[in-house]
């Protein structure tokens, strides 16, 4: 059926429709150079240099996988995550406008523990010991005792909140929250005698603190000094909140009293997936654990109804629900108000897993759309010029048959665009260059079978004689040519990265297609031209 001239323009009609609706539906991809984008050089962040080179060259091999499948699940198209060296990745994310949220996922560590938290009983019997070694480390850097007292704006709207009527180490007299400047002078002695004490306020939950958010610097420096930690209950610590929350006319970050060790982490995580809790509109973040987590999980609960649990992600407490029945393998995060983006890449490096040590930018560059746009419209101005003179040289030296040739070579590049498109495939500076090549390789075999009819006439065959022979003869040649360029193509794609396989990319899908067109669709164009003329008509070659 398709070994008559109708057969062969069907199956010439479908390919290029095929090709055609692969290129309307896709579009061709840009790349970096050609779209612009982000261009990210990271490292291992080993600041004291306390990591060999083995440790160092490990860890950045984990890192490099994770941000492949973080960057592959963020839905950028044709990123390029490469490792350079042994202790230096480069991130290349094409047409990327909003370079904080990028970043934000390239450096998130993404480590997540889920721990007890412990009673504040537990911790208000610590207190006294806490507040001594404070006071001892403000006394060895220097400090004045007034750096220690709470600040006189922050004392009279501390005083005048309901819900903090009552401090964790001591309760005030009503009658003292009644008058501004009698609770200044209480609150501001207590804060000489407990300059951690006096700022850690009653949450009204087991194991959680509030400390109003202007304070929030003052106390980590309290926390940093040193035997302060030490002083903390054994196998506990304290974490933040992830986030201010407001309570009254002012903003407070939690802070919790939690198990220092986490009874599971991150690594038991099957799954993560962003939504809305409809019951109480606030985003969400459900997880699924593997099958050994979710039994320690289930036990964990079990034995801890009506206690809370604290999942800490990267040192941050995300959410500290109680347990009111035993859980298995699924739970949540609650992200309050937060956006849905928020959530969904919460949700992605959560799926991707925890990098394996934290990642520095050591440099970033953007590259504009106008520096693209230039190099877009050079290699179409290349292009055009390329074009406009393969087709006069074709024209003026080979005639009519230059014409057929030319008309073949137009399939040629709806070829190229729609396998492109097809495939996915990202068209880059290099890729215009392969490309190119690709159009005068076709060109080059059309040569080859055009010299082969004209040896053939000059013998004395006849035109349809003369054009059987000049594909069949030309066929070894044009083979050969385009197999080896092929192989060439392919052994670039494995070996090379970025730029290199955008060029063997696009070679390959060219040479494909100029085989096509060169045997097929030439041939097809000839026979319709003969199947016009009289055998004995001679052909303009």
């Amino acid at each position: 059926m398709f070994s008559g001239i109708r057969g062969r323009l069907i199956v010439i009609a479908a390919v290029l429709g095929i090709a055609a609706a692969g290129w309307v539906v896709n579009g061709i991809n840009f790349g970096l150079d050609l779209q612009g984008g982000m261009h990210l050089a990271l490292e291992v962040d080993d600041p004291d240099g306390t990591l060999t080179p083995e440790a160092l060259a490990d860890a950045t091999d984990q890192n490099l996988q994770i941000l492949r499948n973080r960057i592959d699940q963020f839905g950028v198209s044709e990123p390029l995550v490469q490792k350079v060296g042994s202790d230096r990745i480069i991130v290349e994310l094409p047409g990327m406008d909003d370079p904080d949220r990028a970043k934000a996922i390239i450096e998130q560590q993404a480590f997540l523990e889920w721990k007890l938290v412990r009673p504040t009983q537990e911790f208000r019997n610590a207190i006294d010991r806490l507040d001594r070694t404070v006071a001892a480390g403000l006394a060895a850097a220097g400090m004045a005792p007034a750096d220690t007292v709470v600040a006189q704006d922050t004392v009279a709207a501390a005083a005048t909140t309901q819900d903090i009527r009552e401090l964790v180490f001591g309760r005030q007299d009503s009658t003292a929250v009644d008058s501004t400047a009698a609770a200044d002078t209480a609150m501001s002695a207590a804060a000489r005698q407990r300059p951690l004490g006096s700022l850690l306020l009653d949450s009204g939950s087991d194991g959680e603190f509030l400390v109003l958010e202007q304070d929030v610097d003052k106390v980590k420096r309290y926390l940093a000094l040193p035997g302060v930690v030490d002083a903390l209950p054994r196998r506990s610590e304290l974490r933040w909140g992830n986030e201010p929350r407001g309570q009254g006319a002012q903003l407070y970050r939690s802070l919790y009293f939690l198990d220092a060790q986490p009874f599971i982490t991150g690594e038991r995580l099957n799954g993560a997936t962003a939504g809305r809790d409809p019951q109480f509109n606030k985003t969400i973040v459900t997880f699924e654990l593997d099958r050994r987590g979710g039994r320690v999980f289930e036990q964990v609960t079990g034995e801890n109804i009506g206690n809370r649990i604290a999942i800490v992600l990267d040192t941050l407490v995300h959410s500290a629900p109680e347990v009111i029945s035993r859980i298995g393998s699924n739970g949540q995060i609650d992200m309050g108000q937060a956006p849905m983006e928020e959530a969904s890449d919460l949700a992605l490096v959560l799926r991707a897993g925890a990098l394996a040590k934290p990642l520095a930018i050591v440099e970033q560059r953007s590259v504009g759309p106008t520096l693209g746009q230039d190099s877009i419209d050079q290699g179409k101005l290349a292009g055009i010029i390329g074009i406009v003179g393969v087709v006069l040289l074709m024209m003026v030296y080979y005639r009519v048959s230059g014409i057929l040739a030319i008309a073949a070579l137009l399939c040629y590049v709806l070829l190229v665009l729609g396998g492109l498109a097809t495939i996915g495939a990202t068209l880059t500076a290099p890729g215009i260059a392969g490309f190119i090549l690709s159009l005068g390789m076709a060109v080059d075999a059309n040569v080859l079978i055009f010299e082969r009819i004209r040896e053939e006439l000059i013998n004395g065959r006849s035109t349809r004689a003369a054009v059987d022979e000049g594909f069949k003869h030309a066929m070894s040649a044009i083979v050969d040519s385009n197999l080896t360029t092929l192989i060439t193509a392919l052994i670039l794609f494995q070996v090379g990265t970025g730029p290199v396989r955008g060029f063997a990319v696009t070679l390959s899908i060219g040479i494909v297609a100029s085989f096509f067109t060169a045997v097929y669709i030439t041939r097809t164009f000839f026979l319709v031209y003969m199947n016009r003329r009289r055998p004995s008509e001679p052909i303009s070659i």
